[in-house]
């Protein structure tokens, strides 16, 4: 038994020099010494928008070192333990017991940090703006919609992760026509873009009196949240500014002045509401970002799709349809793309989506590789 644990000690170890080889610790740490050196000037506060961006990534920089430190602080408790079990033959039963939760518990941990170095893109490690539309299937299209929203809400409360209702647009029966959110997290839209695509869902309709069998469709869309170095150059002749009363469920008023906003841009036909702040002017500048982040995906896409050209490959990464979510006649959710799937959709619709994301990530990433 000693014997199998050195042999997996040894395999943590490897992975754990995997990770390490990406993460690069001496880099984080003076990354770290000059992001601190900038936090502590005396005029850093002069430019709010700077600031916030030195200060979160100082934050996300010592979130990481600290992490791969506690990781391999772990490993070595561990074997530790283990040595000392062979030492202690009469309390072995104890140790192996508890050597056993650890080791299984620092596996997950280490799966899931392997995972973070997989997050290289160039915005992977920015806030994402989360859009969800109903599609094809009426008033369960809708519920569905909704059901989505709250799958990804509870997501990042399971995982603390603050959120931000920007905009939500009300069905006339029930669910909503779309929603706006942001998560705000290192590395959010990273983790959160494998989610974007067509999702399907498959039941027997509660708003259907005869009980028939629905199905119905929503559309995810993940961006990164715009910066203000991103120089994203909108013209004010590229858009026009509507104002009008912010609603609530089945259209009825939150407020009785003109206080949201949409924003339409012409070249691209995006059209952007927001009403979640208190003031027009408000809700003007947040409709301007969400903008920004679309169009700076926008350009990204258009860049990826170049690449991809000039290699001869023209095929589209995402199918349509990414996600099944079946109710009847049996309990199944999907991933089409990564064949990874779940027997408990009501676990899945309460957020516990973390396989799917995880199997997303390294999908996408041997098909990255697959393709250079």
């Amino acid at each position: 038994m000693a014997i199998e644990f050195s042999e997996e000690i040894q395999a943590l170890r490897t992975s754990m020099e995997n990770i390490l080889a990406v993460v690069q610790p001496d880099v984080l740490r003076t990354q770290i010494d000059e992001l601190s050196e900038q936090a502590t000037a005396p005029d850093l506060w002069d430019d709010p928008a700077h600031a916030q961006e030195v200060t979160s990534k100082l934050s996300h920089r010592q979130s990481d070192l600290e992490r791969v430190t506690k990781m391999g602080e772990r490993i070595d408790d561990l074997d530790t333990m283990i040595e000392m079990a062979k030492e202690e033959p009469e309390e072995f039963v104890d140790f192996l017991a508890e050597a056993e939760s650890d080791l299984k518990a620092l596996k997950e941990d280490l799966s899931d940090l392997e995972i973070r170095t997989l997050l290289d893109g160039e915005y992977d490690e920015r806030n994402a703006v989360v859009t969800i539309r109903s599609g094809a299937g009426g008033v369960d299209a809708a519920d569905f919609a909704e059901t989505l929203m709250r799958m990804y809400l509870r997501w990042s409360e399971r995982h603390g992760y603050p959120t931000r209702v920007l905009d939500t647009s009300y069905a006339e029966e029930a669910g909503i026509k779309s929603a706006t959110f942001e998560v705000q997290a290192p590395y959010a839209y990273g983790t959160l873009s494998v989610e974007g695509g067509t999702h399907r869902l498959v039941r027997i309709s509660p708003f259907d009196n005869q009980g028939r069998r629905q199905t119905s469709f929503a559309a995810v869309e993940v961006v990164p949240l715009a910066e203000p170095t991103d120089h994203i150059d909108i013209p004010e002749t590229d858009i026009r500014v509507d104002v009008f009363h912010a609603s609530g469920p089945g259209g009825q008023g939150v407020n009785t002045t003109d206080s949201a906003v949409r924003i339409t841009h012409f070249p691209t036909g995006i059209v952007i509401s927001m009403q979640d702040e208190r003031s027009q002017i408000q809700n003007r500048a947040a409709a301007m970002q969400i903008l920004e982040s679309k169009l700076l995906d926008l350009r990204h896409q258009e860049e990826h799709a170049k690449e991809k050209e000039l290699r001869g490959d023209v095929k589209a990464s995402w199918g349509d349809q990414m996600r099944s979510y079946v109710l009847h006649p049996y309990q199944m959710v999907k991933d089409l793309r990564t064949e990874y799937e779940s027997g408990n959709p009501q676990a899945v619709f309460d957020g516990d989506i973390d396989g799917f994301i995880n199997a997303g990530i390294r999908w996408r990433k041997n098909t990255q590789k697959s393709e250079d």
